[in-house]
């Protein structure tokens, strides 16, 4: 594996900036969501390097139909801005146009390179290999306007700072952090949700061999029944402060939407991490999967298609406490039966806090299960 400065070199080999001091006066505003904000500001660090803006149609067609650019660099999941006929024409003509925030606070230039319509079938296969619009990610597809826009970006203005915020570091700030400390191999932890014990189980067992981890929860729109993003983070927050030795793990929160793509979307995770600066990243059964529409290690198996990755995945059976052994385990190891396994679903955490009922200690440390208990809203309406 390639590596600069002690960590893993950006993907593309160059770690995007496109913050920028241009002046937007005079320019046509156009409004985009809170998530496709989040979005524009990771392009701008870096965090989406190698992309400087949304998709031109050459990097989309192939980026559904063989999950890489034009360039054949690997690249999974699609980040485009969609808009109706009307408005494609205004910012086609205007060249750069001023993109606001729900709010009406312009934070960033686009210029307008191309527009293009697509096919949504065609895009919901590539990216989700399903088309059941009961899937989130089918439905989100389904619900967007007829035309995108590509082009690159120049991000003037940051959002103002808010306790969600506060974990945010760009990969220039990761990079600086793990040098500092260092680190040559980090290991990174994706999730979408407050940590088990088997979690932390599986964190602490690739720690073992590795320098540092590194805990990214994924902070953004999410589906109804997942936990919102404050538990999740001050859940984090209290695990690191009385489970984990110091100077071993570093929290940073990842600002962007979850869009349950499974194998696809395992792939777009392990690019950002690179982009931040790990080497590795653990994907564990059915990363990134939503129902039942994935098989429970096709996030693990399409690492074999990109052998050009910079970054190494871990790969984990799910881990459990036996009865039996008295101890932290897996079913790779443990011969003992399902009635002596203390493993957790999300649907069972869900029901056991609705019901009011603490999970036990071999699920969740007491500490997080005292703040999920103690949320007046725990979860995603």
């Amino acid at each position: 594996m390639s590596q600069s400065n002690g960590v893993a070199k950006p993907h593309g080999g160059r770690l995007i900036n496109k913050i920028s001091i241009k002046d937007p006066t005079g320019l046509i505003a156009f409004s985009v969501s809170t998530d496709l904000a989040n979005d524009i500001e990771n392009i701008a660090d870096g965090i989406f390097s190698p992309l400087e803006g949304f998709l031109g149609q050459q990097d989309f067609e192939i980026v559904i139909t063989k999950g890489r650019l034009a360039n054949d660099l690997p690249w999974t999941i699609p980040i485009v801005l969609d808009v109706d006929d009307s408005t494609a024409k205004k910012m086609k003509d205007a060249g750069d146009v001023l993109l606001t925030n729900p709010q009406g606070k312009g934070f960033a230039i686009l210029n307008v390179e191309e527009t293009y319509s697509f096919d949504k079938e065609k895009t919901i296969k590539g990216v989700y290999g399903t088309s059941d619009s009961k899937h989130p990610g089918v439905a989100r597809i389904m619900s967007m306007k007829e035309i995108l826009v590509g082009g690159k970006i120049d991000y003037i203005k940051r959002p103002e700072e808010t306790s969600i915020r506060k974990y945010r570091k760009t990969p220039k700030e990761t990079r600086a952090d793990f040098e500092k400390s260092g680190w040559k191999t980090i290991v990174a932890f994706q999730t979408r949700n407050p940590p088990h014990v088997a979690h932390e189980m599986l964190q602490k067992t690739s720690l073992t061999t590795r320098d540092g981890l590194f805990v990214n929860p994924l902070i953004g729109k999410k589906k109804s029944g997942d936990f919102v993003d404050e538990v999740i983070i001050k859940c984090y927050e209290t695990l690191i402060e009385h489970y984990y030795p110091k100077n071993k793990c570093k929290l940073a929160t990842l600002h962007t939407e979850m869009r349950y793509a499974g194998p696809k979307e395992a792939i777009h995770h392990g690019i950002m991490r690179q982009n931040y600066g790990c080497t590795h990243i653990i994907i564990g059964r059915d990363h990134a999967g939503v129902g039942n529409y994935y098989d429970p290690f096709a996030a693990q198996k399409i690492f074999d298609d990109y052998p050009d990755l910079e970054i190494t995945p871990v790969f984990f059976p799910a881990f459990f406490y036996c009865k039996k052994c008295l101890n932290f385990t897996n079913d790779r190891v443990c011969p003992h039966g399902v009635e002596d396994r203390e493993q957790l679903s999300g649907t069972k955490l869900r029901t056991m806090i609705q019901e009011g009922k603490p999970p036990s200690q071999y699920i969740l440390r007491p500490e997080v299960s005292k703040i999920i208990m103690s949320s007046n809203k725990p979860f995603v309406d």
